[in-house]
């Protein structure tokens, strides 16, 4: 038996294309266009990558893009005051601060001043809160990636076993919730949880993001299992080179998984797709509109 491949270049460009045709909706019916506002602090060369990205899709999907790039020595207090400046402007439905921030910053006190109707990366207490109780909320857009992979190959989820391996609010606390709500039932491990392997073994769907390369072993996984890797590391190789891999020993597990994310190619092409979905929900919710309908 070989693993399905769950291909996330292909979900996720599906997914974009929904999302276009519902902001050409949107702007038709009622003149509305969405709105992103991404805030760069620094020089990372990882997060401007990605800050590029972000920018390119937003405008291929025929939202508006508004990029704020600050630099690294940049005041706690300017930079609050550049989003409470964005959380004034009616033209901007979604704001994104990019993590993380240089030394010096208080990241909570950051996110804690994002309007919580425009928090599209689902971080501000009130989203988590909500998203905890049950509640409609911006959920981070990386766990939400998870759910839709996990469905391109489970209709519906209910009743299945499923283990998060990682306990980060980015990640896996997140992603516990999103599983509840499709009535999975969940465990969440992590470094302190005991025979780790035991517990990965009973799951019929294994959520892994710890960042650390390749700890999940084939032995670990139950046949036929769907496992979704959110790990991304770099590991370096004989000829001084790096690549990526995942935190599933991913060659091993393509001969007990029943469907398995590569990396890269997986969850990480998600992320980005969800975030132009937040961004329309958000707008769409600001304005008093229907949920729209991605």
């Amino acid at each position: 038996m070989t693993a399905t491949i769950i291909d996330g270049k292909v979900i996720a460009a599906d997914l974009r294309d929904r999302v276009s045709g519902e902001v050409a909706r949107v702007k038709r019916e009622h003149n509305l266009v969405p709105g992103l506002a991404v805030v760069l602090v620094g020089n990372d060369p990882a997060s401007e990558v990605y800050v590029r990205s972000k920018h390119k899709q937003t405008q291929a999907a025929g939202m508006a893009s508004f990029e704020h790039k600050l630099p690294a020595d940049v005041s706690q207090a300017d930079l609050l005051a550049v989003v409470a400046k964005l959380n004034r402007d009616p033209a901007v439905h979604g704001i994104l601060v990019q993590l993380p921030l240089p030394k010096g910053l208080d990241t909570e006190a950051v996110i804690n001043a994002i309007d919580p109707a425009k928090d599209v990366d689902g971080l501000h207490p009130n989203n988590a809160g909500r998203l905890a109780g049950g509640f409609q909320a911006l959920s981070p857009c990386t766990p939400l990636g998870c759910i839709i992979l996990t469905k391109s190959v489970h209709a519906s989820l209910e009743g299945m076993n499923a283990i998060v391996i990682g306990r980060s609010n980015l990640v896996g606390r997140p992603l516990v919730q999103l599983l509840l709500n499709e009535n999975a039932t969940v465990t969440i491990a992590h470094s302190r949880s005991r025979d780790l392997p035991g517990l990965v073994k009973q799951a019929d769907l294994v959520y892994a993001a710890v960042g650390r390369p390749e700890m999940v072993r084939s032995d670990w996984l139950k046949p036929g299992a769907t496992v979704i890797d959110v790990g991304i590391n770099r590991i370096p190789q004989d000829d001084g080179k790096t690549r990526l891999v995942g935190d599933v020993a991913y060659q091993e597990a393509l001969g007990v998984a029943g469907a398995i994310t590569p990396v890269p190619g997986g969850v990480g092409q998600m992320t980005v797709a969800c975030l132009l979905v937040n961004t329309l929900r958000a707008a769409c919710a600001i304005a008093g509109l229907p949920k729209p309908a991605v």
